[in-house]
């Protein structure tokens, strides 16, 4: 875990709005935080919660005719100006060399009508001005870093002769290509079998720490989540309901959605039915007024539903919840714990 740097990217009340047949979906409403030199950020949450769609502004992949984007995203070594808004020329000189993204979907990722070599040496010389023979040479180192066994060879193939873990290892290393600042890594185990996602994750981290770029990790599984990263962001509904240090989150977390999060993880002890979320997300066409959570919420009240929902502080270290009941939530976990102890 690295310590808080220099700040490389700041994402300042991000609205993203789809225009669709049923009417504006708020994908992304009011999101906003910062990611670090050397800093693994972790976003997490359920299906429809506006992950994929944050990293995707933030990249500029959004199509332009049906989407409404507000707010900043500031690449700081570029300086002041925001991403959003930018010409098509100026992202295209920021995508690979400073940012790069991994998607979730290894088998749609990859154009099948090229072998992977011709699709890495593309992607190497995209942004470095070297001659075919320099760029193949990378491209294999590429292939052997990120663990493709046989790498000159297996540059010939195509990607419907990698498995699902493979091609996730050659999108690795066409992300890698330009040795970016910043990856986004979006759920890029999702279609891995278990060992094989351990593994991925594994070689994300190895080669975050071997290169100190920063990394933005999005998952929904809160265990990856927090063995991976520094810092956690939580989103529901295309909202940050909570943030704060990797070890906060878990250890103390301040908003029932987290909390219950944590709730539905399986223990190696647990025996039984695992515990859910009951109720489901509400639309975000008609997106309900007050706290989007209230109507799942264990710990709701009636003013729950009509408070103006925002973050606010809640324990140390920047830590920030979407709740006005924060404090006795955390008051409820420490009785928890007691109460367990004095059981066990």
């Amino acid at each position: 875990m690295s310590a808080l740097g220099t700040p490389l990217l700041t994402v300042r009340d991000l609205h993203t709005y789809l225009a669709t047949v049923q009417g504006v979906v708020r994908a992304v409403d009011g999101v906003s935080f910062t990611v670090h030199e050397a800093e693994v950020l972790g976003i997490v949450g359920e299906s429809g919660c506006g992950k994929t769609v944050t990293c995707r502004t933030i990249m500029g992949l959004m199509p332009a005719r049906s989407v409404h984007t507000e707010g900043e995203v500031i690449y700081h070594p570029r300086g002041e100006g925001s991403l959003l808004g930018a010409s098509e020329d100026v992202m295209r000189t920021v995508r690979g060399a400073h940012l790069a993204m991994i998607f979730q979907d290894p088998m749609t990722a990859l154009n099948p009508v090229l072998n992977i070599g011709d699709q890495l040496i593309e992607a190497v010389r995209a942004h470095d001005r070297c001659s075919a023979a320099e760029a193949r040479t990378r491209a294999i180192s590429l292939l052997d870093r990120v663990g493709i066994p046989a790498a000159s060879r297996r540059m010939r193939d195509y990607p419907f002769q990698f498995s699902g873990g493979m091609l996730q290892r050659a999108l690795i290393a066409i992300a890698l290509a330009s040795s970016p600042r910043l990856l986004l890594a979006d759920e890029p185990t999702t279609s891995l079998d278990v060992i094989i996602q351990d593994q991925i994750l594994c070689l994300l981290l190895e080669l975050q720490r071997d290169t100190g770029m920063s990394m933005i990790l999005v998952s929904h599984d809160l265990a990856v989540i927090s063995e991976m990263c520094d810092k956690i962001i939580v989103m529901y509904a295309g909202q940050v309901v909570e943030e704060g240090t990797a070890a906060d989150v878990i250890s103390a977390p301040r908003h029932p959605y987290t909390h219950a999060l944590l709730e539905a993880l399986p223990q190696a002890e647990q025996r039984g039915q695992l515990r859910n979320i009951s109720g489901s997300p509400p639309s975000l066409i008609n997106v309900p007024g007050g706290c989007r959570f209230a109507p799942r919420c264990q710990f709701a009240t009636p003013e729950c539903l009509n408070w103006e929902t925002t973050l606010v502080a809640a324990g140390e270290r920047d830590h920030a919840a979407r709740c006005w009941r924060h404090q006795e939530i955390a008051e409820g976990q420490e009785a928890w714990q007691r109460s367990d102890s004095a059981s066990a």
